[in-house]
């Protein structure tokens, strides 16, 4: 009798071991439940980006300036209409000079187009939470600083999501 209840009691604790419980079965079921929604949510947020970085902005500038101009105010309403679907975008927002004046005024010129271009941005209901302002005096031009033109091209503020 007692080889009959060793024999009943090691075959079920065999096939408790070896069965999962109906907790872990619940368990694994919800947890891949979770992985397969998260990369649902990842794919989607990945589309929503590449969708919203299809749109950017540039903004001119006089000469010494970090006004902007009415162009410049037209081009970024137009912008922050295109973000209003992408309420989640980050949005970089870089400054640029031209050679004119010394370099460390440029980066500083460049730095203040950048804060008041995002500034306005702000102003528009874009979250100040979502800019990133940088500032890169004549590095990076647009075009040859050689020329009046070229110096014009260069006076910008490009805003791109990130």
């Amino acid at each position: 009798m007692r080889a009959r209840a060793a024999l009943v009691l090691g075959v079920t604790l065999g096939l408790v071991q070896g069965c999962p419980s109906a907790y872990q079965k619940t368990y694994d079921r919800e947890t891949a439940r979770l992985e397969t929604e998260q990369r649902a949510a990842d794919a989607q947020a990945a589309a929503r980006h590449a969708e919203a970085s299809k749109y950017a902005a540039v903004v001119y500038f006089d000469v010494g300036s970090a006004v902007v101009g009415t162009d410049g105010e037209r081009e970024l309403r137009w912008f922050v209409g295109k973000m209003q679907p992408y309420p989640e975008a980050a949005i970089l927002v870089q400054g640029f000079a031209d050679v004119t004046g010394d370099e460390a005024k440029n980066k500083t010129l460049s730095e203040d187009r950048a804060r008041t271009v995002a500034s306005y941005l702000s102003g528009q209901g874009i979250a100040a939470s979502r800019l990133i302002t940088e500032g890169y005096g004549t590095e990076s031009a647009a075009a040859s600083n050689a020329t009046a033109k070229g110096r014009q091209r260069n006076r910008r503020v490009e805003v791109t999501v990130r």
